[in-house]
This record gives structure tokens, C-alpha cells and sequence, in this order.
């Protein structure tokens, strides 16, 4: 009975006849191809969650990017009903608009055909966009939104200020 220098069947070499040498050598074959192919799939895995928390993050992005767009859109034609509504109150002809309310609708106008422009690059250029610049895309929408709420608040105050003084007056004027 002739030895094999390596034998993983026994623990002595001399343990190991040449018949076993084909089926120690295809069982170490085995063990070897089987541990590659379960760092084969450990890879796809890693790589596959990987590629989904990306996809993920992209997702969210796109969604709170839509959102900021709506947001801003919903507070820009808020702005623009209030300074009406606060035009039309103290203006002696209501009919014809006061150069500072043509002032004032330029600029909600303005910022309206600004987001119109956002909205056209998400639709367009989004899909396409790397993460950073839909993190910039949205970082720009939500730094115009708090550009825009210290100024919603004022018109705010101002229109109940407004609304205040005008009953004030109503109530004066029968007195008088």
C-alpha cells in the first residue's frame, strides 16, 4: 500500500492508501469551491443591499424634493392671495392695482416661473441627476422657503393688523 504526502481523511499520512488520494483531492475540491461560492453570494448580498440603500436614498430624495416644490409652490400663491386681499383693502380703487402691488406680483410671479424652472429640472434632469445634486437642488428649494416664511409672517401680522384697524374703523364711522 503505497502513502500519499497529503491525506485529509485521517490523521496520519500513512493512514491514506492511493485508492483514497482521487476522493481526499475531489472532496478538497469541493470544500474549496463550495467556500468560494458562499463568498461569491456574500458579495451579490453586500452588493445588492448596497445598491438598494442607494436607490432608497434616491428615492427619498426625489419624494422630498417634490414635496419642497409643492410647499413652495402652495406658500408662493399664499403670498400672492394675501398681498391681494391686502391691496384690495387699502386701496382706494380697488379696480386698479397699486404700483406696489404690481411690484410685489412681479416678484411672486417671478419666484412661480423660478420654480416652474425647478420643477422641469426634476422632471428632466432628476432621473439622470447625481445624489449631490439632488441634495443641492433641494438644499437651494428649502433655503427659498426660509427665505420666504419670515416674510409669509409678516404679511400675516400686517393682514390681521390690517383686518384689526379696517373693523376699528367701521365701528368709529357710525359715531362720527
Amino acid at each position: 500500500m503505497r502513502t500519499v504526502p497529503f491525506c485529509l481523511k485521517w490523521r496520519h499520512a500513512s493512514d491514506c492508501s492511493s485508492a483514497d488520494f482521487p476522493r481526499i483531492l475531489v472532496d478538497a475540491y469541493l470544500t474549496i469551491g463550495v467556500v468560494a461560492l458562499f463568498v461569491l453570494l456574500a458579495i451579490a448580498v453586500v452588493a445588492s443591499l448596497l445598491l438598494r440603500r442607494r436607490l432608497s436614498r434616491r428615492s427619498a430624495s426625489m419624494r422630498y424634493l417634490l414635496e419642497l416644490a409643492d410647499h413652495l409652490e402652495s406658500d408662493l400663491k399664499t403670498c400672492r392671495a394675501e398681498l391681494q386681499q391686502a391691496h384690495a383693502v387699502m386701496s382706494l380703487n380697488p379696480d386698479l392695482p397699486a404700483a406696489s402691488e404690481q411690484e410685489a406680483a412681479h416678484a411672486i410671479e417671478a419666484g412661480l416661473r423660478s420654480l416652474l424652472q425647478q420643477r422641469l429640472w426634476i422632471r428632466d434632469r432628476a432621473p439622470r441627476a447625481s445624489q449631490a445634486e439632488l441634495d443641492e437642488a433641494a438644499r437651494s428649494m428649502s433655503d427659498a422657503r426660509e427665505r420666504l416664511r419670515p416674510l409669509l409672517q409678516a404679511l400675516g401680522q400686517a393682514q390681521r393688523e390690517l383686518d384689526s384697524a379696517m373693523r376699528e374703523h367701521i365701528r368709529r364711522e357710525p359715531e362720527a
